[in-house]
């Protein structure tokens, strides 16, 4: 397209040489410099007020007294003071790095064989160990409820083999927690170790083993060291999310975690700072966690000088060894799957017929059917869809503008802008829910404002534009990501051809450099979407009334109902996890091996 372009402005008559000198003089670049950094202010300036505004708000309210409103350390202090917020920040540290620890244990051989090897069934079991991905830890909780129970199907299997029972959701709520996320999790560390893998040149190994170096030993020199920065990305994202974690504490009944404690605490934020100081000291851990880890296993990684300048060559595990990879695969998968398995087995159980059982004794579709009928469960189906596609919407529009910024310009600044649209995958959910509550009680919603009408708590709560911008918020990296990813495969040659032959800058790339992008753009409006539809803390903290309840506090709501309530959650959450299996395929088939960029800070 380029050449052609070049071969038609050969034909064009000669420009006269006063509009020459005019066009030297204004030049292509001035008005696009100057039209950038206006779009670059406004882009920071609604970061500022949507993500770095409610985080301000938060870390402000911790060191403010609720007696006489001053400056005061002595909330930060009480947490420390309290055993029972000390328990809770010690026991979200051990669940956070116990996670993410057992996640690369999972991820990291499974990364490894799939990057070097070929064996049976590997295709398959490639796109089977990213389905953990389809199902929210909150929403598997309940499943695994069902499963482990005293008299769950696990205890009976126990009982029947072994003639003992173990009360895993009461003596055992931490390890239930941890095993949990680690098996909702351990894909986005398998995402981005196959991905740093698959970068490697293998000439450096080959070099290794010539010089006598056996494979464990190029494996902890060579390749674990080139690897780390994409183990750190993925590990960051999995620390921050389990260390964060509302819903799944939850379901567990393991209080003693600082996301229930700020949970729990919102009935009083309007009178008292400890949420607000224990929402600082998660924030602050988790930033603080986030500079060590990288200046540990960040800053020391070694660098390659370039990518790998050749593919290497997948080998081909034979006989037992190859069965025996297989069998890795199968079985990370199998276990994986249980929570899924007990969701489903839920949904269709009859009340009171799977007691003491490995199987229901009776099955029933009625469960699905009051999941689509029930008015909560509709409208929160309804709710989600808008808040969902409203967020989408934003953040396609806003990612597009970010990702020509950061790839087409070299204006000072869009680094920030970079760095802040990543933000939201280092800050805690948690911390930013908090943040919106904390706007909708202070300026610029509180009383005597034109926005006073937008409120969580009150006799007439309006959430919704809350919701919607911190669905956008949360989500926006992945936008970001996929259209930087798409504008760098794409030659700024074609924009300026078709600049050339007449078309103006916003013609250019809506009509060129936007059909090729599609597919990025499509794959990441996909993840934001399904993730906004289950997005668990901003829907279980902003939304306090049934009219303006998501599906994931629905579900909750479901599970607190007595009777049929964890029935009818868990077919809601069937028919989330069936939403997202079209998704995250429908991404994973447009983006590729490169899927595991979206999950990067």
């Amino acid at each position: 397209m380029a050449r052609i372009a070049a071969e038609n402005l050969k034909t064009e008559p000669p420009v006269p040489s006063g509009r020459a000198d005019r066009r030297v003089r204004r030049g292509p670049w001035l008005p696009r410099q100057t039209g950038s950094y206006a779009l670059l202010v406004m882009l920071l300036g609604l970061l500022g007020v949507l993500l770095l505004y409610p985080i301000i708000l938060t870390v402000s309210g911790a060191f403010v007294s609720p007696v006489d409103r001053t400056f005061t350390l002595l909330n930060l202090r009480l947490v420390f003071e309290d055993p029972s917020t000390l328990r809770g920040l010690t026991n979200s540290l051990l669940v956070a790095t116990t996670t993410t620890s057992l996640a690369i244990l999972l991820a990291l051989p499974l990364a490894f064989c799939a990057a070097k090897y070929t064996f049976p069934l590997k295709t398959a079991l490639g796109a089977l160990i990213l389905v953990p991905l389809i199902l929210p830890p909150f929403v598997g909780a309940i499943g695994m409820s069902a499963l482990l129970g005293r008299e769950g199907s696990v205890n009976v299997i126990l009982d029947s083999l072994f003639g003992f029972r173990y009360d895993f959701l009461g003596k055992a709520k931490f390890y239930g927690v941890v095993a949990m996320q680690a098996l909702a999790l351990y894909p986005i560390i398998y995402l981005n170790a196959t991905a740093a893998l698959a970068n490697l040149d293998p000439a450096l190994e080959e070099a290794a083993e010539n010089l006598g170096a056996g494979p464990v030993r190029r494996f902890f020199t060579i390749t674990l060291p080139l690897i780390r920065p994409g183990l750190f990305a993925g590990g960051t994202i999995v620390f921050i999310w389990s260390f964060t974690e509302l819903g799944t504490p939850l379901v567990f009944d393991f209080t003693y975690v600082t996301p229930v404690q700020i949970f729990n605490g919102l009935k009083e934020v309007e009178s008292s700072a400890t949420p607000y100081a224990l929402t600082v000291v998660m924030l602050f851990t988790a930033v603080l966690i986030y500079v060590l880890g990288r200046s540990v296993f960040g800053g020391r990684a070694y660098a390659m000088y370039a990518k790998a300048s050749r593919a290497g060559g997948e080998k081909r595990l034979e006989g037992w060894r190859g069965w025996l990879a297989t069998c890795a695969f199968a079985g990370v998968i199998g276990v994986a799957l249980l929570p899924h398995l007990g969701v489903v087995l839920t949904a269709l159980t009859a009340p009171g017929r799977w007691y003491g059982t490995i199987l229901p004794e009776a099955f029933t579709l009625s469960h699905f059917e009051i999941a689509l009928s029930h008015p909560d469960a509709v409208g929160s189906v309804k709710n989600s869809l808008k808040l969902s596609v409203s967020a989408v919407v934003l953040n396609l529009l806003f990612g597009i503008l970010v990702g020509y910024l950061i790839v087409r310009t070299k204006i000072r600044g869009r680094s920030i802008l970079d760095a802040l649209c990543m933000l939201p995958l280092a800050v805690p959910g948690l911390v930013m829910a908090f943040g919106y509550v904390a706007m909708s009680l202070k300026w610029p919603f509180g009383k005597g404002n034109p926005l006073e009408f937008i409120s969580v708590f009150g006799a007439n709560p309006n959430p919704i534009p809350l919701l919607v911008a911190a669905y956008a918020v949360r989500r926006l990296p992945y936008i970001v990501r996929a259209t930087v990813a798409g504008l760098e495969q794409t030659s700024g040659e074609l924009e300026e051809a078709a600049m050339n032959l007449g078309a103006s800058r916003v013609t250019a790339v809506r009509r060129v450099i936007l059909p090729l992008i599609a597919a990025n753009l499509i794959a990441g409006a996909l993840l934001a979407f399904s993730f906004s539809m289950l997005e668990v803390s901003d829907s279980l903290i902003l939304a306090q009334v049934p009219s303006d309840y998501p599906v994931t506090k629905a579900i909750f709501s479901f599970l607190n109902r007595m009777g049929d309530g964890p029935h009818v959650a868990s077919a809601m959450g069937v028919w989330g996890m069936a939403m997202l299996t079209v998704t995250l395929v429908g991404a994973s088939i447009l983006l590729g091996k490169k899927l595991g960029s979206i999950f990067r800070v």
